[in-house]
């Protein structure tokens, strides 16, 4: 049956189907509804249709509608489905949320009082989503605690004074009932709330509910359509147990009761909302295996009931409130394996509630997940367990699994660029930079260069693990040794390049640590087929779980979180990038370097064919590394011999564009146009040149705005080059060569992680050995401090010849 309604501003056709199971009567059932006019006659005519028919609820229709008119089918409660989301990074797609806000959240530490500051803040987060179209609804406790406080001081207030004084001074307030306190606290609460969300501009509606609202499915489902209707109109509802009439709460057929807590409620509503994602806020930061206060205890990041719920203890009810942990993850429990997605959480965190619907690692997420660890979790324990069984295998394994990677990169040429050219194409699209697209591409003969680096890491990597570096001769028959071992668990986060994952992923093998890899997004299909390689390559040893590739930018910070199991981050890109991994790490050693702030200073003595020459290359070779020149240093004395325009000149026709410094600018009467800032990063063929007096005032201009990565001195005077390289403080220091040459594969290293600016345990490129740690053995033959204490054994302390091992 279909029938047309006509309004002002089209004409919407409705369709009517028949639902009834038990009767013939029809039921209209409106669909595909328009403009919000229209919405309002059908939802009248909607309640009209229901009310005239004989038939009872639980015969009708079970659909909605949402604030876009679409068609909403709310899941039975009785019915066990998989809840939505399975990972926090899927959090992002919840529309529906439901806040259950605890007694212990709205209320002050001391219990004398509301947190003002905390509720401000939670009511703020709560709007700001609703602005971003979520629809958005609290469960709330407090009325009780809010009517004690209230009852307390009017029962203060009506002492007498002698009844004051026999309290000896101290207050006297007999018990209070629950009840009495819900009845005098809920307006109050009410009201509090009304005036704060009114300063975001949405109202609010108070729902009370009491158990007999869920007795049968018709007051189930009246109450289920008011919620609706209040959701549809924007307006927030405030939904509490209305304490002031409780009963005994009465187990369901399904285990859960009704009301017996707001807990229970918010688990009960959330289901027969069909909501996305319950957050349920308490004092606490989230689950713990025992109660927080008890020494071990730990924080459960994810939560799986079948397999975490028996190996969790947990302690009594809440002082301020009438549930407690255990009820939250019991409610929790009921909600997920109803379909409702579930995060128990700290109430009192910053911005804890948008950190949530973010993807971010905050409280406590309720997971069906196979696994009780998120995939970065799994991942990095993989990782963990796999670096031990890469250590175990013989170097002459580990060398034939990268060259196999080696040859790959070369037989699989033509896969591997063509995945670029994907990369490549989007990046234009996005309007992504020039210096960023050069990173990007890939080329044949990046490959080929790629595949020669990996065969000398290769070659080297016979030599890796175990390699003696010091050996001494304690005593008779008693020998000390100082051996190279892996550092265990490498989280490598690089920008753009590709071409890093095959050598990141070389050195760690070579060195047997395992590897988390995150690369850029822009560079995702070129990751993924070079992470294939590598994958084919630890195939050949069963290693495979040595390395793994990081897929969403949001697994970041939970990464950061592992101090068990990741041992060092190391972020190859940006200075941006750099600063917020050391910030955001938890523990965990960050190596990492600043900008590649490069600098050339060509002194007064100089080859003016050679000045030249690596001033093109230092600038013109890869001008978006890191290790290109960013500014030249002249003399003085050059701005008259030529040597300034020869520079000038050929830089022009490489169509680099030229900054000068302050000094350049006061010197020339038409100058190149100011620099930004004398600490400037181009990475383009953009640079920066300023007039110096002498090399002393060079080393001070790079100490002063240089980043400690490379630096440069052309010059025939040996005394100069002496004072610049022992005077400037970077990690690597030329004497007439290019830049360009800090760079892993070209010092010999195979490739490199990365560039460290760092002062301390590796700096510079950063290749197989700075991939490494130590550790001593010791070798005795019974051996006891006490015989060396009374006299009967002498040190020896003689030292040995270093050796390598198998």
């Amino acid at each position: 049956m279909q029938r047309i309604f006509q309004t002002q501003a089209s004409r919407i056709e409705i369709c009517a189907k028949c639902l009834a199971r038990k009767h013939s009567s029809n039921i209209q059932v409106l669909n595909n509804l328009g403009t919000r006019n229209t919405c309002n006659l059908v939802t009248k005519f909607h309640s009209f249709t229901i009310n005239t028919k004989s038939q009872s609820w639980n015969e009708h229709h079970k659909s909605l509608w949402n604030s876009t008119g679409k068609h909403i089918r709310y899941a039975s409660t009785g019915v066990t489905k998989d809840s939505k989301f399975l990972y926090r990074g899927d959090l992002k797609q919840a529309n529906r949320i439901l806040v259950k806000l605890g007694s212990a959240v709205i209320t002050r530490e001391d219990e004398s009082g509301l947190a003002l500051g905390r509720l401000a803040s939670i009511v703020e987060q709560i709007c700001e989503l609703q602005k971003e179209g979520k629809q958005m609804s609290m469960v709330t406790s407090g009325a009780v605690a809010f009517g004690k406080q209230k009852l307390r001081r009017e029962i203060l207030m009506s002492q007498s004074v002698r009844q004051t004084l026999s309290a000896g001074g101290k207050s006297s307030v007999p018990f209070l009932e629950p009840r009495a306190c819900a009845a005098a606290g809920q307006s109050g609460l009410m009201s509090l709330y009304e005036a704060m969300f009114a300063q975001y501009g949405f109202k609010t509606a108070q729902v009370l509910v009491s158990h007999r609202d869920f007795q049968n499915e018709f007051t189930s489902n009246v109450l289920q359509e008011t919620l609706h209707e209040l959701l549809y109109y924007n307006i927030i509802p405030i939904i509490n147990a209305n304490d002031a009439i409780v009963s005994p709460p009465e187990l369901n057929a399904d285990g859960i009761s009704t009301v017996k807590d707001n807990d229970n409620l918010a688990a009960r509503l959330a289901v027969k909302m069909n909501t996305d994602l319950l957050v349920i806020m308490s004092n606490v930061d989230g689950v713990y295996i025992n109660p927080p206060e008890v020494e071990g205890s730990r924080l459960l990041k994810t939560f799986s009931p079948k397999v975490d719920l028996e190996n969790v203890m947990f302690k009594g009810k809440s002082s301020v409130g009438l549930g407690g942990m255990e009820s939250k993850v019991m409610a929790a429990t009921w909600a997920l394996d109803r379909g409702v997605s579930v995060v128990i959480c700290s109430g009192r965190g910053y911005r804890a509630l948008s950190n949530i619907v973010n993807g971010k690692s905050v409280g406590t997420f309720f997971t069906n997940a196979k696994s009780s660890n998120s995939p970065v979790e799994l991942e990095a324990i993989q990782a963990k367990e796999a670096s031990l069984k890469l250590q175990s295998l013989n170097p002459n394994q580990r060398q034939e699994i990268i060259e196999r990677l080696s040859e790959l990169l070369i037989e699989r040429q033509d896969e591997i660029l063509a995945a670029n050219r994907r990369d490549l194409l989007q990046a234009r699209c996005e309007g992504i930079s020039d210096a960023l697209i050069s990173r990007l591409e890939l080329s044949p003969s990046k490959l080929r260069t790629l595949s020669t680096g990996l065969r000398q890491i290769a070659a080297s990597s016979i030599q890796t693990i175990g390699r003696v570096l010091q050996s001494t001769e304690i005593s008779e028959k008693m020998t000390l040794k100082k051996v190279t071992v892996p550092i265990g668990v490498l989280l490598v986060i690089f920008e753009s390049r590709p071409d890093c994952l095959p050598q990141v992923a070389a050195l760690a093998i070579s060195s047997g640590n395992g590897l988390l890899l995150k690369g850029g997004r822009e560079a995702y299909h070129s990751n993924l087929v070079l992470y294939n390689l590598v994958q084919e390559a630890l195939a050949l040893h069963n290693v495979n779980n040595a390395v793994a590739l990081v897929s969403k930018r949001e697994d970041i910070e939970d990464l950061l979180t592992l101090t068990d199991f990741i041992d060092l981050v190391i972020p190859r890109g940006s200075n941006s990038l750099v600063r917020t991994i050391e910030r955001q790490s938890q523990g965990i050693p960050v190596l990492g370097h600043s900008e590649g702030i490069c600098h050339v200073y060509i002194d007064s003595d100089v080859n003016h064919e050679m000045a030249v020459r690596i001033v093109e290359d230092s600038k013109c070779d890869y001008p978006s590394a890191c290790n290109a020149m960013e500014t030249l240093l002249i003399n003085k004395c050059h701005m008259t011999n030529g040597l300034f325009e020869d520079i000038c000149d050929t830089l022009k026709g490489r169509q680099v564009r030229v900054y000068s410094g302050p000094r350049l600018q006061s010197m020339l009467k038409f100058s190149p146009p100011p620099a930004p800032t004398l600490s400037k990063e181009y990475s383009d063929l953009e640079l920066t040149i300023e007039v110096v007096d002498d090399v002393n005032e060079a080393i001070n201009h790079i100490n002063q705005y240089g980043s400690s990565h490379t630096d440069v001195i052309v010059t025939e005077d040996e005394k100069n080059a002496e004072r610049f390289i022992g005077g400037v403080d970077s990690a690597c220091v030329f004497h007439n060569a290019s830049t360009r040459f800090a760079d892993g594969y070209r010092f010999g290293l195979g490739a490199e992680v990365g560039i460290s600016t760092c002062r301390i345990h590796a700096r510079g490129p950063v290749g197989v050995e700075g991939l490494l740690t130590t550790k001593w053995i010791l070798e005795g033959n019974g051996q006891v401090v006490k015989d060396f204490n009374e006299g009967t054994r002498q040190y020896l302390h003689s030292q040995e010849s270093s050796s390598c091992a198998q």
